[in-house]
């Protein structure tokens, strides 16, 4: 919604105030004329509907069309314009009034100036006040109760772009791109020009005025809710569906509001419904009262359909682009440097779910940074990964908790034999592409084509560490979730909860690290009650996502032998840490300590002989370095065997003099 320019601009000011001088006019010769005769002799003309320059209707006989004003209606908003716009009509308006302290525009005055004066405009049924054209001071008599011309109106009549103050707080404008610059797959193309249609048709009253979009992709939705408003020339503003207010009267008032406000600047309403599982009650009868109760353009975009909207409204399921669609934009946009990439376009297509507008902002942005850098196929590659991680993290960075770290193979202390099960792990991941796609394994069904993997073991023991390298050797993001967070004792929840994770980790190619996976995945009990039945719903639901996310999702448990047969089946790596050995703790000591920390006379197999896992070990570690610092001296011996004494503290366990001896 951009201010008019030009020749149209001026024009529509030059009538605007043609129309209030002759208003004006009307209240001097009022003055001026024989106070016996009960109506003023001077002719007001209303004309004909002029053209403006570019043959659309002036901005002030299109408000008289639009709401159907009759002349004296007209009449009434002039004089309101005029007071803003000529100082010296106050002066008139007190003459009038016969009283200084009455400055302003009243319905007794109009009664007394215009002929065609009908006492129905004070009836709250004219436009003046259904639609909130005027607003109405307080008086103790509603005739001599100050009229004044309201804000948005003025600006609308002057041709400029305004934003109803009492919708700014809910409701927020989004500026539409020309439509040419708005590249859509054909599927989702095809959707945005039916809609535009659909919106174009759409008259004052008429039945045909809500759409529903239904999809998990929420920027491609938009893509296409962007593109349909640009074709159909509408204005474009949203609404999120828990920023609605609960009350009845509010709501209503909120629909009275945008009302008036759509019909002015051609505006279309989308209510965004993504996150409607995550509000009251409240908010969702909310949302079915708007729904019922608006008359104007609205869009409702929302994952699953809104059952109150089936039998009343225009539906479109937006399909997810598929990976031959992505790869066709990827080489769209990227050009002739997608052919120097030697396969890491398909790679980037297999690990990361990305709309059109993701993926034309994804490449615009590494070719604008391959300018600055030195570019060649292989950090242009680097530069392409790491944009489009960054890119896919937003949707994520509210739902779970993205852990950095630098931990390679080199800081991953296994035996052999679990180290191979792991680079296996990640082999999977780095040739899905090439095994589901080319050589057509995921050509069938999506599910079995998670990757997932459970690690068992105590704490301490390097699950979350491993994790760590298996997704720094992926180059993807680490999000780690709690599951005993995530599991709700609300019937329904839980499925909501991860419903929302997966979905968004669908989009970004994360490694997804669940915590404590026996709180839910504890043997699924027999059905004895309905909390039971629930609850096996819930591990079915997770097992079932598990199996057609397109990523990598890793579960750690303490207690392995809590987990049913069932969950076990559906994961394809199960990794058993176990308590390191001496040789492994020793291999662990000697890897503890970074490389610039100032070592004496450590004897790392000395230190071996504490019977702890990885975890207590850099703890000790890391202990230790602060005692050194802070006496200003190397990390030695005496340091390590102060930070062992408190470690077994908090273990609640007692060093043993084996353990210690020669230590100092």
């Amino acid at each position: 919604m951009t201010p008019s320019t030009g020749d149209w601009y001026k024009a529509n000011y030059r009538y605007l105030l043609g129309a209030v001088e002759q208003v004006r006019q009307i209240l001097e010769h009022h003055l001026s004329s024989d106070p016996q005769q009960s109506t003023s002799p001077f002719p007001l003309q209303h004309p004909i509907a002029a053209s403006s320059p570019n043959n659309t209707l002036f901005r002030l006989d299109e408000l008289c069309a639009t709401f159907n004003l009759k002349p004296i209606e007209r009449d009434i908003v002039l004089i309101c314009v005029g007071m803003e716009l000529m100082p010296d009509l106050r002066l008139l308006c007190a003459a009038i009034h016969a009283d200084p302290q009455l400055s302003y525009p009243t319905f007794a005055l109009a009664a007394k100036v215009f002929p065609s004066f009908e006492w129905s405009v004070i009836s709250s049924y004219s436009p003046l006040q259904q639609k909130q054209l005027i607003e109405i001071g307080s008086s103790p008599t509603l005739t001599l109760a100050p009229l004044r011309i309201d804000q948005t109106l003025l600006c609308y009549l002057l041709g400029e772009p305004c934003l109803d103050e009492v919708l700014s707080s809910t409701i927020k404008p989004i500026n539409l791109p020309q439509e040419y610059t708005i590249k859509l797959p054909q599927p989702q193309g095809k959707i945005a020009q039916d809609m535009a249609k659909y919106l174009s048709s759409y008259t004052k009253g008429s039945k045909n005025n809500i759409v529903q979009l239904c999809g998990l992709e929420v920027a491609v939705i938009h893509d296409i809710v962007a593109l349909s408003c640009s074709l159909a020339g509408c204005n474009l503003f949203t609404i999120k569906v828990h920023k609605l207010p609960t009350a009845s009267s509010e709501i209503n008032y909120l629909i009275q509001r945008w009302s008036r406000f759509a019909l002015l600047f051609k505006g279309v309403l989308l209510l965004d419904c993504h996150q409607a599982d995550a509000v009251t009650g409240a908010v969702l009868d909310a949302m079915q009262d708007l729904v019922q109760g608006i008359q104007t353009r609205l869009i409702v975009t929302c994952p699953e359909r809104i059952p109150f909207l089936k039998n009343s409204t225009l539906t479109f399921n937006v399909p997810q682009l598929t990976p031959t669609e992505q790869l066709a934009i990827w080489h769209n946009n990227l050009g002739s440097a997608a052919g120097e990439l030697n396969g890491q376009v398909e790679a980037l297509v297999s690990h990361f779910n990305l709309s059109s507008g993701t993926i034309q902002a994804a490449c615009a942005e590494a070719l604008n940074a391959s300018k600055v850098n030195s570019y060649n196929s292989e950090n242009f590659g680097t530069i392409l990964w790491n944009t489009c991680r960054e890119m896919a993290r937003p949707q994520l960075d509210d739902l779970a908790m993205r852990v950095e770290s630098t931990v390679t193979w080199d800081d991953l202390v296994l035996p052999e034999q679990k180290q191979k099960v792991l680079r296996e792990m990640v082999a999977q991941v780095r040739q899905r592409s090439q095994v589901y796609y080319r050589w057509g394994f995921g050509g069938k069904s999506v599910r079995g084509l998670g990757i997932s993997a459970l690690f068992a073991g105590m704490s301490g023991t390097g699950k979350t560490m491993a994790a760590q390298v298996v997704a720094n050797e992926l180059n993807l993001d680490l999000y780690q979730i709690d599951l005993s967070s995530v599991v709700s004792k609300y019937i329904g929840e839980t499925e909501k909860n991860l419903r929302r994770i997966f979905d968004a980790a669908e989009n970004c190619g994360a490694v997804l690290l669940f915590d404590e996976a026996d709180a839910l995945f504890g043997k699924r009990s027999d059905v004895k009650d309905a909390r039971d039945r629930y609850a096996n719903q819930e591990v079915s639901y997770l097992l079932q996502r598990m199996e057609s996310y397109q990523g990598l999702a890793i579960l750690t448990t303490n207690l392995k032998d809590s987990l049913d047969n069932a969950f076990n089946r559906r994961i394809r790596f199960l990794v058993k840490f176990g308590f390191p050995e001496q040789i492994q703790r020793e291999e662990i000591w000697r890897r503890v300590f970074p490389q610039h920390t100032p070592q004496q006379g450590l004897d790392f197999r000395k230190l071996a002989r504490l019977s702890v896992a990885g975890g207590n070990i850099r703890s000790i570690a890391l202990n230790a370095a602060f005692l050194a610092a802070d006496a200003g001296e190397a990390v030695m011996m005496k340091h390590l065997l102060a930070a062992s004494v408190s470690e077994y503290s908090k273990l609640e366990r007692t060093i043993t003099d084996n353990e210690i001896a020669g230590w100092v």
